[in-house]
């Protein structure tokens, strides 16, 4: 790293010398024109007109006769990686399973579509804009759709309730995710993607590090769902009321982390969520001791409770990243600080009485 003065200069402008190696690399002389773009991370970038390219934005694969499910998966990773658009070139043309694979990826990603099609080529496009995308509020739908997800789920365990519509929420938590991920990557790679986004880095990477958990927590939602389908008859009442308290404070542990990040709670949320993850562990172990103990109880049960175990530890996760959040933005003060304070404020009280 090169450090420069500021100078000024008549007008009181101020200038800074350029690097001559990055100057020469980047063809730069005497009277060339750059741009400069101050970004919402504090940075001020310097551009030359060449430098800003699009090219990575558009890409062409050769698939041939490859597999459905691997045409599927390179369109997955293209959209992940913050591709917008895809030329898939068939010379041979394709299968029905091909274009039905391309046709799936397109109906399960936001903003994804065929743009252009021919015998021998499909082009596939991502037409959304960071500038209308929310992560903040996309973060807030995974939320709601995972704890939803979960209590039916619980609802079907306890109660014996069904539900047709599991694969319907779990392909909109990936979908929502999948959202995130794009745009966690974009803003990576792209300083203007982030001031779209109107998230600096670090508050990005909470929001992606939080969307990832709870795309798990929708995962063991479906988990303790298919469970609820394959047990042979309910529980003992003892047992339901243990699992519905035990659920209902899971579900609390995910809402409050959640708060936290999105801004709606306070740091002490957060350590009182991770108190509360810490309660649940130890509720969980005693109901799964007691399970084994009684011996006629259903050995699926176990799997429902590693996954309630599991979400758990996915909701201490998003409040841990709460308190690396808080951490990092300054929002503990010092104990030594409001220890003076305190002790100044009792030797007013004091002297006034």
């Amino acid at each position: 790293m090169d450090t420069r003065k500021i100078q000024t200069v008549g007008g009181g402008t101020y200038t800074v010398s350029l690097p001559k190696e990055w100057a020469e690399s980047e063809n730069c002389t005497a009277g060339t024109t750059v741009n400069l773009h101050t970004h919402i991370d504090g940075l001020l970038v310097i551009q030359t007109p060449e430098s800003q390219t699009t090219a990575r934005n558009r890409l062409t694969l050769e698939v041939g006769n490859d597999d459905p499910a691997e045409i599927e998966q390179l369109l997955r990773a293209a959209y992940a990686a913050g591709v917008e658009s895809v030329a898939l070139e068939l010379p041979d043309g394709y299968s029905d399973e091909q274009h039905r694979a391309i046709e799936r990826v397109t109906r399960n990603l936001t903003g994804v579509t065929i743009a252009e099609e021919t015998g021998s080529t499909v082009t596939v496009q991502t037409l959304l804009d960071a500038g209308e995308v929310s992560v903040s509020q996309s973060v807030r739908q995974l939320q709601f759709v995972a704890l939803s997800m979960h209590r039916d789920a619980m609802a079907a365990l306890t109660t014996g309730t069904t539900s047709d519509r599991w694969g319907d929420r779990d392909e909109q938590a990936d979908r929502l995710y999948a959202m995130i991920d794009r745009y966690f990557e974009r803003g990576l790679a792209r300083l203007d993607e982030i001031d779209a986004l109107g998230q600096t880095r670090p508050e990005l990477f909470t929001l992606w590090g939080t969307a990832n958990e709870l795309e798990r927590v929708a995962d063991h939602a479906e988990r303790i769902g298919t469970v609820a389908d394959r047990l042979d008859g309910q529980p003992d009442e003892r047992i339901i009321t243990a699992l519905d308290d035990i659920a209902q404070d899971v579900r609390a542990v995910v809402e409050d982390a959640v708060r936290v990040i999105i801004g709606d709670a306070c740091v002490d949320t957060a350590r009182q969520t991770l108190a509360t993850r810490r309660d649940v562990r130890e509720r969980i172990t005693s109901l799964d001791r007691q399970l084994f103990e009684s011996g006629d109880a259903d050995y699926r049960l176990t799997r429902a409770l590693d996954s309630l175990t599991r979400t758990a530890e996915h909701g201490g996760n998003i409040a841990e990243l709460g308190l690396r959040m808080a951490v990092r933005d300054g929002a503990f003060s010092d104990p030594a600080t409001d220890t003076d304070e305190a002790n100044a404020s009792s030797s007013t009280a004091e002297t006034e009485s």
